[in-house]
């Protein structure tokens, strides 16, 4: 078995470097064979003499590779075409792995039973959550923490993109992360690295949890303001409609926002505001911030129809050139 480890980086050189370091020192069996594969996705930072220092002291062992798209997904793409490895593994540029972290996440692709894996997610030791913030996982999601507890077994959701691997069969069949989603410079919209865990599911594909399989996430102070948790789940709102899909029904929208939308913010709000306890009221709070997110996708969506066909209106229709 070969492994690739990908690893995505924007602006980050001073955790990189970090980054880097823990995974230098995985501790793997002499027959497997593994290079990390960092795709740095347009930085202006000293991103490439981070990494170039790395190729320097581990010769083949670390790989670099410039995507000038700026995304994510295309960062993650570039990476599976140019990537050695026949599993491909996935985390991000500021955390920290524990030295049995690779070999605990591949292991179980090394056969065919299972598709891809997932570890934990972990903040920080000196991680302690704000007396507004809930400890169910609806409202961790802005931290990237992933913990569905010591047992390993099978997964009915997907991991996170901080700690997840699939054999690379799974690219190949089922195509690679879409670009419509994913994190782009400062913009929060995500989903990329879940919606395509869920096109596995949805094909009968067989995900496993492995709790061995530990990263640590840092959770920086800019990160716990309310702010940022009630962005967040905007962007999600976003992220979920645009990979769903907007529903088209004219009949049952207003502006392009499907009735259902609102009667669901209707709902949601009148939770948040009659919410007594702080960490229940501030997860209401962030489920009608995500809803506000899918109905100004959806409008977009709709503007958007409707700029698409104005040009047209009255013209005849163009026949298709052979």
């Amino acid at each position: 078995m070969k492994i690739t480890v990908i690893l995505c980086t924007y602006n980050r050189c001073q955790t990189l470097g970090k980054a880097l370091d823990s995974i230098a020192v995985s501790i793997l069996p002499d027959s497997v064979e593994w290079e990390v594969l960092v795709v740095d996705n347009n930085s202006n930072d000293q991103t490439w003499k981070v990494v170039e220092d790395f190729c320097r002291r581990y010769p083949g062992r670390f790989r670099y590779l410039l995507e000038p798209q700026q995304g994510l997904s295309y960062a993650r793409n570039a990476a599976i075409r140019q990537a050695q490895g026949d599993v491909l593994v996935f985390t991000d540029d500021d955390v920290i792995v524990e030295d049995t972290w690779l070999q605990n996440l591949t292991e179980p692709l090394r056969h065919g039973e299972w598709a891809g894996s997932g570890g934990r997610v972990r903040p920080a030791c000196t991680f302690v959550p704000p007396r507004w913030l809930s400890l169910e996982a609806y409202s961790l999601g802005p931290l990237a923490i992933f913990d569905r507890g010591p047992s390993a077994g099978e997964l009915a959701e997907p991991p996170f993109g901080a700690n997840m691997a699939f054999r690379r069969q799974m690219f190949e069949k089922y195509g690679t992360f879409r670009t419509d989603l994913g994190r782009c410079g400062k913009n929060l919209l995500s989903n990329e690295d879940t919606e395509f865990g869920r096109r596995l599911l949805a094909a009968g594909e067989r995900l496993r949890y492995e709790p061995s399989a530990v990263v640590y996430h840092p959770v920086p102070e800019s990160r716990m303001q309310k702010q940022y948790f009630l962005a967040w789940w905007f962007a999600k709102g976003r992220a979920d409609s645009r990979e769903i899909g907007v529903c088209p029904d004219t009949k049952r929208s207003v502006a392009g926002i499907p009735l259902l939308l609102f009667r669901r913010l209707a709902v949601r709000t009148l939770r948040w505001l009659f919410a007594v306890e702080p960490s229940r009221r501030f997860s209401c709070k962030l489920t009608v911030s995500a809803t506000l997110g899918e109905m100004l996708e959806c409008y977009r969506w709709s503007r958007n129809r409707i700029r698409e066909r104005t040009p047209s209106e009255g013209l005849p229709t163009p026949r298709a050139t052979k």
